[in-house]
């Protein structure tokens, strides 16, 4: 069996497991997977009470990945999510004492509670997978992937995340209510269980997570591809509705999730559905809709769509591979 069949036939046991917690909510399962896959951070975005927290939780369990959890509050210091300097009085010397930030999943709960000052110190973790404490530099163990939770309708006494800090996430994810049959579905294993907590099976460990990982290079990817990501990047840069549009590392994430879509497609190339299955939860979270257009409801997503419609697709690679036969 060759890396990427292993590592199809695995996403599925690990979407399987989760399932078991969460139901009929199997296309942001997929999304937050394809981050997963593709060594990416996750911002879990939307009202309370639809299981963001659990989510994580189920991931890690199925993962069998270091869990941490931070609840961000507005007295939280940037040393509570890094670690710091604690005096030894035993060896009169200063000893490093990690934070939470030292797992392999790591949930920011509602991390737009913090001031910007904590939420900064996500970044260098999120983006160089390492944190610098006192001219000393601590590294973070493979994989380490943050899965962050804010609000999208409250904002009393809370502290927008940045531009910077927004682009450091791979994706954005709403989960949605559940349908009505999903919903009783819910409440019937709840009764059929007797406690609220959800006890899941380790599927993979962090070893064979980081494996699946290195077998997204396997993948293939077209000049055709590449061209077509890199267009619709550009418009979003071009449309005079956006006060600033997608960076190169949305060109990346646009990249990586496409191979992660098609290898769990069963496929080693990326196709342009691949890539338009997840331009917008890859690219609307990095738009900043210019300020007059706010009124007008204007989205992030709306603009994307609207690159999706105009930028030409190009050919499947498929169709390409029969015509050159």
């Amino acid at each position: 069996m060759t890396a990427l069949a292993e590592l199809r036939e695995r996403a599925e046991l690990i979407l399987a497991e989760i399932e078991k917690a969460i139901v009929g909510k199997r296309k942001p399962l997929e999304l937050i997977l394809l981050a997963l896959l593709s060594d990416g951070h996750v911002l879990l975005e939307d009202y309370p009470g639809l299981a963001k927290t659990l989510i994580a939780r189920s991931f890690a369990q199925a993962t069998s990945l270091r869990f941490a959890r931070i609840q961000f509050t507005p007295d939280l210091m940037p040393g509570d999510v890094t670690g710091s300097q604690i005096f030894d009085q035993r060896t009169a010397d200063f000893v490093f004492r990690p934070g939470p930030v030292f797992a392999n999943l790591l949930l920011a709960d509602e991390i737009n509670r913090a001031p910007p000052k904590t939420q900064a110190a996500l970044l260098e973790a999120m983006q160089e997978r390492q944190v610098t404490i006192e001219n000393s530099t601590h590294r973070l163990d493979p994989p380490f992937l943050v899965l962050a939770t804010q609000n999208p309708i409250e904002y009393e006494g809370t502290y927008p995340l940045p531009e910077a800090q927004l682009d450091r996430f791979l994706v954005r994810v709403s989960i949605g209510y559940p349908e009505r049959d999903d919903e009783i579905e819910m409440l019937d294993r709840r009764l059929a269980r007797g406690v609220d907590e959800v006890e899941l099976e380790p599927v993979v460990d962090a070893a064979t997570l980081v494996s699946m990982q290195r077998a997204l290079e396997e993948v293939h990817v077209s000049d055709a591809i590449e061209g077509y990501a890199v267009d619709l990047v550009t418009a979003t840069r071009e449309s005079r509705r956006l006060a600033v549009g997608a960076s190169p590392r949305g060109s990346i994430a646009l990249i990586k999730l496409s191979r992660a879509m098609a290898a769990l497609a069963g496929r080693d190339f990326v196709t342009p559905e691949d890539v338009k299955a997840v331009a917008v939860p890859a690219l609307a979270h990095r738009l900043m809709v210019r300020p007059e257009l706010w009124v007008q409801r204007l989205r992030g997503e709306d603009v994307v769509e609207e690159a999706l419609q105009t930028v030409p697709t190009p050919p499947a690679e498929d169709a390409l591979r029969r015509a050159e036969a």
